[in-house]
């Protein structure tokens, strides 16, 4: 052989290579994992989290207006209240059961209450109906304040979709991309409650069709662009980037 190299030593320090090469990956991998347990941090899959809070959201946020219309179409507006009232307790009941933060379901919980009792003493189906219209104009304001003041509101639904650390929520990480994701939800909520507003001085047929093509599907396609976009901040961050495995 040339340069005096032997076939066979060749291939037993080719294998050898390969086989430290495969411990290295196996190390490196394990490493890996020890690091994201030592963060705190489960890995991120984007699907994942939509399956898991993506209906959830859908179920505390839209299903009472649904229920209310369908009750107030074949009844009246006591059907209808009533209707939404047992929704929204359905699904707080359904979230403290499964041991879950519930901020979604608590507030749905809280306001539809309210909302029935409000409108019940008013006798007005299009007062009831304003009420969640008014609090989505409050809520776009919330988002945008909370921005201003450092302290986004999105960042408060994180336990809703994902058990982010103490530790990661006071990140800079975590801020700004929760700013980011929180300007945008606001002009969502702004839009949508004008549009809403103005279509309430019309029918309520009319209305409720608007709710539900302003409503759930954009709602998902906001969803899940946050949930793409929150994760892909992360991942391309100095403070956890390297603690994140890939979806």
């Amino acid at each position: 052989m040339a340069d005096g190299v032997e076939p066979s030593t060749v291939t037993d320090d080719t294998a050898a290579g390969e086989v430290d090469g495969a411990r290295e990956a196996e190390g490196t991998a394990v490493s890996e994992g020890i690091v994201v347990e030592a963060a705190g941090l489960d890995p991120i899959d984007t699907r994942t989290i939509l399956r898991a809070g993506g209906p959830r959201f859908v179920v505390n946020a839209g299903f009472p207006v649904l229920f209310f219309y369908a009750g107030w179409k074949l009844s009246g507006l006591l059907l209808g209240v009533l209707l939404a009232t047992t929704v929204g307790v359905g699904a707080y009941l359904y979230e403290r059961h499964k041991e879950r933060p519930g901020l979604v379901a608590r507030l749905a919980l809280a306001f539809v209450l309210i909302q029935g009792v409000i409108g019940l003493a008013f006798g007005s189906a299009k007062v009831y109906l304003a009420q969640p219209v008014i609090l989505n104009l409050g809520l776009g304001l919330v988002f945008l304040v909370t921005t201003l003041r450092g302290k986004p509101f999105a960042g408060q639904f994180a336990e809703e979709l994902y058990p982010f650390p103490p530790e990661v929520k006071e990140s800079e990480t975590f801020k700004r991309v929760f700013a980011r994701v929180s300007v945008v939800w606001a002009v969502y909520f702004l839009l949508r409650s004008i549009i809403r507003l103005y279509m309430l001085g019309g029918s309520i047929d009319a209305f409720v069709v608007v709710n539900i093509v302003t409503g759930f599907p954009i709602i998902a396609g906001l969803m899940s662009w946050s949930v793409w976009y929150i994760t892909r901040f992360f991942r391309r961050s100095e403070e956890y980037g390297w603690a994140l495995a890939d979806s």
